[in-house]
This record gives C-alpha cells, sequence and structure tokens, in this order.
C-alpha cells in the first residue's frame, strides 16, 4: 500500500498555525532527504552493502528510466540518492472516523487542500496525536505505517531502505506508482489519485515485464488479493448498513460494540475462509490487522476500486500515453465548469458517455 505524506510541502505553506507540529514534520523530512541519505555511486561502491540491496538501487534507477521514456516526460533526479531508515516506516499516518459512521475525519490545509490523514515522522508523536483526538474530538482512530511517499515532484524523493523489502515485481510496481503521482495530481481527492497509481503501477508493470513467467505469478497472486479486497469493501458495506439501520439510535458505544462484534464474528471468519479457499498465504490476508471504524475508512481511502478507470481506456481504445493526456484535458475541462463536484464522479460519466473510439 502506497500512500502521500506531503509532509514537508505542508510545513513550507502552512504559516504558523500548529507551528510545533509543522517544526517537528520538517525537521524530519530534512533528515531524511538531507543529513541521512548518501548518493546511490557512494553507496553502490561501498563494500559494507549488500549486494541485494545494490541490485535494487539499480533496478530502481532503471526503473525511473522506462517510466520517464515511456511517457516522453524529462527525467529528474528523484530517487539519485538513498535514505537507510532509522525505523522499519518512514513515518506513520494517523486516521481518524467518527465512531458511528465509517467516513475518514479531513485534514485541511492552505494550498494543497483537505487529506483524509496526517503523517509524522515519529511513531511516538502520531500516538499522541491519535490520543488527542480520541479525548478532544472524540474520534476513532487508527496509525498506518508508510513505506513509501511522493512530494508530487516538489523535491526529489530518495530511494527508502523499506523499499528492500519489496520482491523485485512489488518493487517496480512501488516505483511506477510513486513516480506517477510527480507527474499527474488532483488537489483535495486523494481516493482517485492513488486508484490513478495504483492503475498506472501494475499496467506499467505488465508493459517492464512482458511475457516473463515472474509477471504472471505476480498477477495471479494480485487477482487473487483483489478478491479479497473487493469482499473487505463488501464485508464494510454490511456494518455501514447496520449503522443505517439504527439512525439516531446509534450512540457512539452501541456504534463501537456493534463493530467489535462484527469485526470478531463476522469480519475475521469470513476472510479466513476466503483467503482459505483462494490459497492465500497468511501475509496477503487483511484480517491480521486492528480493525475499527478508523482503519475500515482508510481501507476504504486507498483500496477503493478502479475498475472505472480501465473502462475508460478500455472504452476510448487509449494506450497509457494517450490515456494521460486524456485524462489532462478532462481534468482542465473539469475545472472549467461548476456541475460536477469532483473529478472522480466526472470521470465516472465518461464510462456511459465516452464514444467507441478516440479517434
Amino acid at each position: 500500500m502506497k500512500v502521500l505524506p506531503l509532509l514537508l510541502l505542508l510545513t513550507l505553506l502552512c504559516g504558523c498555525t500548529q507551528l510545533g507540529y509543522f517544526t517537528e514534520q520538517g525537521f524530519g523530512f530534512a533528515r531524511l532527504q538531507w543529513l541521512n541519505s548518501r548518493g546511490n555511486d557512494q553507496i553502490l561502491e561501498d563494500p559494507e552493502i549488500s549486494e541485494d540491496v545494490k541490485r535494487k538501487i539499480m533496478l530502481v534507477g532503471e526503473y525511473k528510466k522506462f517510466f520517464y521514456y515511456h511517457f516522453g516526460e524529462k527525467s529528474t533526479d528523484i530517487y539519485s540518492r538513498t535514505t537507510m531508515l532509522e525505523n522499519e516506516a518512514v513515518s506513520y499516518l494517523v486516521i481518524a472516523s467518527p465512531h458511528t459512521n465509517i467516513e475518514a475525519h479531513e485534514f485541511k490545509f492552505p494550498f494543497v487542500g483537505g487529506f483524509p490523514y496526517i503523517g509524522f515522522y515519529k511513531k511516538s508523536s502520531a500516538k499522541s496525536f491519535a490520543r488527542k483526538l480520541r479525548k478532544n474530538e472524540n474520534l476513532v482512530t487508527y496509525i498506518r505505517p508508510v513505506y513509501a511517499y511522493s512530494t508530487l515532484g516538489y523535491f526529489e524523493d530518495r530511494i527508502l531502505s523499506s523499499f528492500f523489502d519489496y520482491d523485485e515485481i512489488e518493487l517496480g510496481e512501488l516505483i511506477f506508482h510513486e513516480l506517477f503521482h510527480t507527474i499527474f495530481f488532483i488537489k483535495d481527492e486523494v481516493e482517485l489519485n492513488e486508484n490513478l497509481a495504483n492503475y498506472y503501477g501494475k499496467e506499467l508493470l505488465k508493459e517492464y515485464y512482458k511475457d516473463q513467467k515472474q509477471l504472471s505469478d505476480y498477477m495471479a497472486r494480485e487477482e487473487k488479493k483483489e478478491l479479497l479486497k473487493k469482499r473487505v469493501v463488501e464485508l464494510i458495506s454490511i456494518l455501514q448498513g447496520e449503522f443505517a439501520k439504527l439512525g439516531g439510535f446509534l450512540t457512539d458505544k452501541k456504534a463501537d460494540e456493534l463493530t467489535l462484534r462484527f469485526v470478531d464474528e463476522v469480519f475475521k471468519p469470513d476472510l479466513r475462509a476466503l483467503c482459505h479457499r483462494l490459497e492465500l498465504p497468511n501475509e496477503d490476508c487483511e484480517f491480521k490487522h486492528k480493525w475499527n471504524q478508523a482503519s475500515f475508512a482508510a481501507f476504504l481511502t486507498y483500496e477503493e476500486e478502479q475498475d472505472f478507470l480501465g473502462s475508460i481506456q478500455s472504452r476510448m481504445k487509449m494506450d497509457l500515453k494517450d490515456l494521460l493526456k486524456w485524462l489532462r484535458k478532462e481534468y482542465k475541462s473539469f475545472k472549467d465548469q461548476d456541475k460536477i463536484e469532483s473529478f472522480t464522479e466526472y470521470l465516472k460519466t465518461k464510462v456511459t458517455d465516452a464514444p467507441s473510439s478516440s479517434h
């Protein structure tokens, strides 16, 4: 799973409000970008660095070269340096939700819009902030570790040591995903940004590893994982439906009790059974996580289906490069109108309204 912290960007744009928070995140980003990073050439010549790490650093360079050549974009110095993280994750996101509704609380920032999370470089700071949200704003919280990030091209993102835990194919999808954020980004629509990056990450992977067995094995496993994710979404909808049935009779306490019972008696057993039928390894099964209203909301944010994106590409008969050009053009048209509130809904209208060919 990949996310978009934007921690330093927010630090630079947000003035004096919550100065302590932004100062801490700015210092954390500085350590990540400059104080703890080394040039890739230097690392590749270091005899203390394992050959596996060196191989993956070189692979990132190959993925990056393929990505920019594919889209005819000018390459940048992104991923030219590597940061060895002090912790397993690069940062930690706090996601919050009301007790009685599975919906991510929005944190608003000037210029860059709203986000369904707030990020911290220190896990202790994330825990402290989550406690305050629970106490002062009566929200359910969930802390999610982040293993990759993008500053949308504002800064030269680093290769992170967390990347080295991915195998070759997973690493390719990760890099394509993060690089896509640098060439196309929609304000205030985290879900669509993630869906687009997920879609492009997988499709570019298919082109890079075309006709190779390792790709077919990976995609077969991914197809099973997609079935699992869709079932998670269906189960979350069931719980949300139970909330809706109770309406005004649903108190925070009842909602928490209902969620806990649902997770233990319905959610986890259902997913265990599906994982068994799909013959998925335990690390791919979602029932391991801590589940509450906030973690359900986080899942919907980052794993919402992107089938309509494939429908648009298929119906318009465009390759990935032409689809990107079309998205940019449609985004400009969307901003010039005021009838449809989100670019996501605007795009979904194209599934039915689009002509059979783009020519």
